[in-house]
């Protein structure tokens, strides 16, 4: 029985096993080959990253506890363990030409990303509190030294501190929450939890508990009042790892989060709904209105990033199947849309040094339209203007809430995605409007050309065929619901 239960655990989560072996494998290679083969290792991570989704596409169809109910494999995990893969190996893709103008290639950086998307995947299955810290710091700790990857500038090295000082404060606040949850319930695993309350009810101690593990789980995602790590980690670290930053790490944030408020704690939706609405108000409304007066284009993107977690959010108020679909809708829209505004931000260099000024782009109509036309498609889809992929979004996450009788949370959400469409025009307004300004150093690479093209293709032509990501989410929305 013992032999039988191990192979289920190994084939359930050989996604996982698989990119632990490959990320040591090639730490190893790197170790000894030093920093000469650090392109070819990057390409190897993205191929790791490959066979391991493609494990996560073959690993069933069901739903599968394993490590004696600690980690859950079910249509849920694999769908965001997907996402979060893409939004990996954009990353490291995307961060080729960057590092190597910057002499910042170094074969410790796609190991780094490896290892913290080890840990995104073992959040998305996490089934216990234990394997969730585990799977939480795995990821974090792989995510401060990238903040501080270029240690030679003030900027990264501040970035990195700025992050693990907060980071930290966020995991002992979360581990606080955790240690109540466990101390008030007496088990650590998510199914023992929401058979205490569903028999039991809510404590005080327990609702304390909840508080502070959302409050963890908050920082995670940047939401408001955790949010003010954001701007300025955004603005110090390298280009390519803001780019990660805003991509993989939040959805599988999301998707952790999501796993707690409706696995262990769905029957205490009541106490957890107002921390949910009260974070996603006060997201959108900051997101919207603090970038108006930004300057630095990552902190304008930090701003919007905040805003758009506010928009997800809502998804989660809305306590249904239709609002974790269109939360899972939103966040594979919303990673195509920043994969591609961040490639024209790495492409802002001029005199070898990255340009990150928004009145940079004055002109850019006239000096490289093609660059031009595809990031005003991202800035439209951000904003939501149908028929493009970011108004499809917020169509299903506001159309939930709507059905789940949260008017109110929906008429914000439009209100504030209104305000929040000035700082989008007004990069528009600089690309098409405004008098040249110099030239950047040189066009986009090859690599960065197809991304770019691939993620305005998606965000364009996603209404032509949208059925395969909505049948996609319903499944992996009603899994969560069993």
């Amino acid at each position: 029985m013992t032999d039988v239960q191990l192979y289920i655990d190994a084939t359930s989560f050989a996604p996982e096993l698989a990119l632990a072996i490959g990320a040591m494998m090639l730490l190893l290679v790197g170790v000894f080959s030093g920093d000469r083969f650090s392109e070819t290792i990057t390409w190897a991570c993205v191929a790791l990253i490959g066979l391991t989704a493609f494990f996560v596409v073959t690993g069933g169809a069901g739903r599968v506890l394993a490590f004696n109910g600690g980690m859950v494999a079910d249509p849920f995990g694999r769908f965001m363990k997907l996402t979060v893969l893409a939004g990996s190996a954009l990353a490291l893709l995307m961060s080729l030409e960057f590092l190597r103008d910057e002499k910042l290639a170094r074969f410790e950086y796609p190991l780094l990303v490896t290892l913290a998307t080890l840990g995104m995947l073992i959040m998305v299955s996490a089934n216990d509190l234990i394997v969730l810290y585990l799977g939480l710091e795995l990821q974090s700790l792989a995510l401060y030294v990238l903040a501080a990857f270029a240690r030679d500038t003030v900027r990264s090295s501040e970035a990195g501190l700025k992050y693990f000082v907060l980071g930290a404060l966020s995991s002992g606040m979360l581990l606080y929450g955790a240690s109540l949850i466990y101390g008030f319930t007496g088990s650590t695993n998510f199914d023992s939890i929401a058979s205490t309350i569903g028999a039991s009810g809510m404590s005080v101690g327990l609702m304390i508990g909840l508080v502070f593990l959302l409050a963890g789980l908050a920082f995670k995602i940047s939401a408001v009042p955790f949010h003010m790590w954001a701007p300025d980690v955004y603005e110090g670290s390298p280009t390519p790892v803001t780019a990660f930053f805003a991509g993989a790490p939040k959805i599988a944030a999301i998707a952790l989060f999501l796993r707690v408020v409706f696995g262990p704690f769905a029957g205490a939706q009541h106490q957890w709904f107002q921390i949910i609405a009260l974070i996603s108000v006060s997201s959108m409304i900051l997101g919207a209105v603090a970038a108006i007066g930004q300057s630095n284009i990552k902190r304008l993107m930090a701003y919007s990033s905040i805003g758009h977690m506010g928009y997800a959010l809502i998804g989660f108020a809305a306590a249904s199947p239709a609002g974790v679909q269109g939360v899972l809708i939103y966040l594979v829209i919303y990673l195509a849309m920043t994969a591609g505004t961040f490639v024209v931000i790495m492409m802002m260099r001029r005199n070898g040094q990255p340009i990150e000024d928004i009145a940079e782009l004055s002109g850019l109509s006239e000096r490289d339209p093609t660059s031009a036309y595809l990031l005003a498609i991202l800035m439209f889809s951000l904003i939501g203007i149908p028929p493009l992929a970011g108004f499809w979004g917020k169509w299903f996450i506001f159309l939930a809430a709507i059905d789940a009788k949260l008017y109110w949370l929906a008429v914000i959400g439009f209100v504030t995605s209104v305000i929040g469409a000035y700082y989008y025009l007004n990069i528009i307004r600089l690309m098409f409007f405004e008098a040249p300004a110099q030239e950047f150093e040189k066009p986009l690479g090859t690599v960065n050309a197809i991304l770019l093209a691939g993620s305005t293709a998606f965000v364009l032509f996603f209404v032509v065929l949208p059925a395969p990501l909505v049948a996609a989410a319903q499944v992996a929305a009603q899994s969560l619901f069993k």
